[in-house]
């Protein structure tokens, strides 16, 4: 990335912490940690507790996490404590129809074997990944993590971001990150609009239990009703993501257990053996959501609070990953060269490195989910044509398998 700008020296003056990020998700920890790694000093307003967020028990969240995730966790010093509790992704299948429909078609057959970085990516439950990056951010000495509190106000001057919470405590900072999603308050109150819709789906999303190894392949299943994704996760059991019209959704979800899995299996198939459910159940509406800006006056989105895109390809929680590992090298760079972080010029070359790969991610997601979630036998002929032609085609192949893995474009050094 080209970093020429001219520097912008910031002034010398008080600040209560180097940066300010809203929000504890994913994306706000790891950021943290990825500053953490210089001298920066970094608080993190997080509305949540983290002691109820690391039980042991399983409640059925899990990511698929692409290659370049993987790398940065792992330079973030993270992967060997996780890696041992994730699942490689050792192949990907996509089939337009059910996996038992006679008439379904096997599109696409995607094989880490064919690229030389390994695995494609590993599925990691919410409980592994959320703990070890909160162990690491509690043993950092660089960051104050500040939870259970809520931001209620904020001001930006040419100098300093001021962050007034809940708790009565005033923050000032030389930048302010926006980690807290799609209904971001921080973008919200720096006046950045959304642009976006919704799909009229929601995702059920659900693990399950079943009788056959998985063997450490992904299927994507092409309904008309919308995708389902069935993810391999440790032992035999899989992460589900079934879309369903919101309405009909809003039923399933209603039933019992048993009740739930006898609508569930007819879309699933019998390949995998018998199935039975293995932890909580969760809906999510479906919508495109894009911040109109990536940046404000001392101010940064990233995640969800800048793009919130539709989970048929899995990538959102990588995108999100993307952004921070391109934020902190950004910042990073200036500070070397005495800049002052939350300068405009050095907020705007985040956000043109980011703007492009994420409005691509999110017309994607949409164009597929569009061409795909429909049963017209001209839209059927179309994509299954098109899905021959990709398998066909050993190079094209190979390069969506990199695109999937997360090592294509202009990678981040954390992802390298």
């Amino acid at each position: 990335m080209d970093n020429g700008a001219r520097p912008t020296i910031f002034a010398a003056m008080s600040f209560d912490t180097d940066i300010a990020i809203v929000g504890g998700g994913l994306n706000g920890l790891s950021l943290a940690l990825a500053f953490a790694r210089g001298p920066l000093s970094v608080t993190v307003i997080d509305t949540g507790d983290p002691a109820a967020q690391i039980a042991d028990d399983f409640d059925g969240r899990s990511y698929a996490l692409a290659n370049g995730s993987v790398r940065m966790l792992t330079a973030l010093g993270l992967w060997d404590e996780i890696g041992g509790n994730a699942q490689p992704i050792n192949e990907i299948k996509v089939s337009d129809g059910r996996v038992s429909d006679g008439t379904a078609l096997l599109g696409l057959h995607f094989a880490s074997a064919e690229i030389e970085e390994g695995p494609m990516g590993h599925l990691v439950e919410d409980r592994y990944l959320r703990r070890a990056l909160l162990s690491a951010v509690s043993a950092s000495d660089r960051i104050d993590h500040r939870t259970g509190e809520t931001v209620v106000a904020q001001s930006m001057t040419g100098t300093c971001a001021s962050l007034s919470l809940a708790g009565g405590d005033t923050l000032r900072a030389r930048l302010v990150i926006g980690a807290d999603g799609r209904r971001s308050g921080t973008a919200s109150r720096a006046r950045i609009n959304r642009t976006g819709w919704s799909y009229r789906q929601t995702a059920l999303v659900c693990a399950i239990s079943h009788e056959r190894p998985h063997d450490g392949i992904a299927h994507q299943l092409f309904l008309p009703a919308g995708p389902l994704a069935i993810l391999p996760l440790t032992g035999n059991r899989s992460s589900i993501v079934w879309t369903e019209k919101t309405g009909l959704a809003e039923e399933i979800n209603a039933l019992g257990d048993d009740d739930y899995l006898t609508v569930l299996r007819p879309r699933f198939g019998d390949f995998l053996g018998h199935i039975g459910l293995a932890g909580a159940r969760y809906t999510y509406p479906l919508s495109l959501s894009l911040a109109q800006s990536y940046t404000a006056e001392r101010l940064a989105l990233v995640g969800d609070a800048a793009h919130g895109v539709h989970p048929i390809a899995g990538q959102g929680l990588n995108a999100g990953l993307r952004d921070v590992a391109a934020l902190a090298q950004v910042v990073e760079d200036a500070r070397r060269r005495g800049e002052d972080i939350g300068a405009a010029d050095v907020l705007e070359r985040y956000a043109r490195w980011r703007r492009f790969d994420t409005a691509t991610l999110a017309g994607a997601t949409d164009l597929f989910n569009r061409l795909f979630s429909s049963d017209s036998p001209g839209l059927r002929l179309l994509r299954d044509a098109g899905m021959h032609a990709v398998q066909a085609m050993p190079g094209l192949r190979r390069a969506f398998i990199r695109e999937a893995a997360g090592l294509t474009g202009d990678l981040p050094e954390l992802m390298r």
